[in-house]
Order: C-alpha cells, then structure tokens, then sequence
C-alpha cells in the first residue's frame, strides 16, 4: 500500500503502480496503459505525471505542464481556505483580581480579537490574596 500523497502535484518517476489510467492535458482519456508507456509519454510531450485519484483500480493519473499544476494549487488552496473549520477553537485567558490597569487592557484587546475569529473564549480570574 503506498503512502498516501499529502500535496497535489507531480509525482515524478516513482510510480507505484504497474497498470495506470492516464488522461492527457486536455482532459481526454488516452486509456490503461503500462507505467513505462505513461513515463515515455510524459518525457515525449515535457509534461509531468500527476495522481488524481487512487482508490480506483486502475489509478488515475493526468498529463499536465507545471502552470496547469500550479494553477490545480492555487485553487485547492483557495478551496481550503473556504471551507469551514472542523471543530472549534477554544482559547482560554486567565488573570488575577489585582491586574494592574494596562495589563487589563491589553487581555481586552486580546479577547476581543479572538472572538472578531469567532473563537470562543474561556476567561478565569484568580482571586488576589
């Protein structure tokens, strides 16, 4: 079982796979084929292997220039950073009754930020001695 590929990109040389299903950079299925025969393509056309999906069997894998790469990043990324977090981020502030004035101000400031990235703000006091 391969590792499981973390970042979309080109996978290089290394291809775990025997039998793949490639698809050129034009979005056409060029068919199953031996990984020697996707490797010759890729070094023809100055293209770059890059896995799609693996679960299937065969694995599928795209034919594409580093812009189209880069371009898949951006929006993977884009789409990332649109999504909704999963859980909630608890943040959690403790002071004692005897804070001096600007210290208080400050941690105000802080928690105030915090709840604008709608954390949710746990905020104990000590009791001075």
């Amino acid at each position: 079982q391969p590792k499981r590929k973390a970042a979309f990109g080109s996978v290089g040389r290394r291809i775990p796979y025997r039998i793949l299903h490639v698809i050129n950079q034009d979005g056409e299925s060029l068919g199953n084929m031996h990984r020697a025969e996707a490797l010759r393509l890729m070094d023809e056309h100055g293209l770059k292997l890059v896995l799609l999906r693996e679960n299937v069997e065969p694995p599928v894998y795209r034919l594409m220039t580093g812009q189209q790469i880069h371009e898949e990043q951006l929006k993977r990324a884009e789409k990332k950073k649109a999504s909704p977090k999963q859980g909630v981020v608890q943040k959690e502030l403790s002071f004692s009754s005897a804070i001096a004035k600007n210290d208080l101000e400050t941690k105000t400031k802080q928690i105030a930020l915090w709840i604008e990235k709608k954390h949710h703000v746990k905020v104990t006091i000590r009791q001075a001695k």
